[in-house]
């Protein structure tokens, strides 16, 4: 991708230092060539460490996603469902490529980067460079865009189950579309749908997780937020990448026979917010306590008029002070 030099980023990602000379050489192009490239990889926000006499290294080394790994990490059952696989450098936002046209049902793409992440309602996804989880998957349904109903919650409990097995525990779900540990958001989920009311209609579910947040790399997130790396995970990012992909296509692919019903349960086990006081932030102020979740994923909350139910697309839910 435009702007950011892939050769140079795969021969730093060892960690070990590499001289201008050898990197200009092997990449064909000047030295100057090659400090105009750290200078982009700089301004893309990772750290690059120059040493006199030694040259260029990246002091951690990378842990850089590749499809050809993921896909080896995959079961065949997964494999099988997978219909396309990118790995891109850099994007403005997975979601808004893999919805693009030449993606078909069943495809999934990861970036090393997002220049314009989105989260829910707008918000800006903070994406730094060869860090993070940033995945979409695009899907195709043929009962119309009713039958998605609970689709978000579904891709969190499927999220909560791989990483589960991956070593990584007590990971709850706050409704509509967070992932949280201990009170602090691991990741999100942003479903987008397109196509018709009663036929033809697809999905494309992004994927936001914090693996390993560089040093500075969460200064713009306006909550608390944990990555991996703070939970002790260290299996890397490929098998990781491989994981979600796969239980994300097993989902989807009998998600129009089986509904939320059959992930509803397994959703209310993971509750972040259950019997916590909440209050609403959309154009209607609701309050009241969380107690429980409607067969079609709406967010039952008991206030002093009742019960209410809050639904996905209306309002964001904070636990109150």
């Amino acid at each position: 991708m435009a702007g950011l030099p892939w050769g140079l980023l795969t021969l730093l990602a060892d960690g070990q230092s590499h001289s201008g000379e050898l990197l200009g050489q092997h990449l064909g192009v000047s030295r100057a060539a090659i400090w105009k490239m750290i200078q982009q990889l700089e301004a893309a926000g990772l750290a690059v460490e120059s040493v006199k006499g030694q040259g260029y290294r990246i002091p951690a080394g990378l842990d850089l996603l590749c499809a050809d790994l993921i896909q080896q990490y995959m079961s065949e059952a997964g494999r099988v469902i997978l219909s396309r696989l990118d790995v891109l450098p850099q994007t403005a936002s997975t979601n808004t490529t893999i919805a693009g046209p030449g993606y078909p049902c069943g495809a999934a793409v990861l970036a090393e980067q997002q220049t314009a992440g989105r989260g829910r309602r707008g918000r800006v996804w903070v994406s730094p460079l060869a860090a993070n989880i940033y995945l979409s998957v695009r899907w195709h349904f043929t009962q119309g865009i009713a039958c998605l109903e609970g689709l978000s919650l579904a891709v969190g409990v499927v999220l909560a189950d791989a990483l589960a097995a991956l070593g990584v525990p007590d990971v709850e779900l706050k409704w509509p579309n967070d992932l949280w540990v201990d009170g602090k958001k691991l990741g999100g989920v942003l479903v987008e749908i397109g196509g018709d009311v009663n036929g033809d209609c697809h999905a494309v579910i992004g994927v936001g997780l914090n693996v390993a947040m560089p040093v500075g790399g969460g200064a713009d997130i306006d909550q608390a937020w944990v990555d991996l790396a703070g939970l002790g995970y260290r299996a890397g990012r490929n098998p990781l990448a491989a994981a979600l992909i796969e239980q994300l296509l097993l989902m989807l692919a009998s998600y129009q026979d089986k509904g939320f019903g059959a992930y509803r349960e397994a959703w209310l086990l993971r509750n972040a917010l259950a019997g916590k006081l909440v209050f609403t932030t959309g154009a209607q102020l609701v309050q009241g306590t969380v107690v429980g979740l409607t067969e079609g994923g709406g967010l039952i909350v008991q206030t002093d008029e009742g019960e209410q139910v809050l639904n996905g697309g209306e309002v964001s839910v904070k636990v109150s002070a």
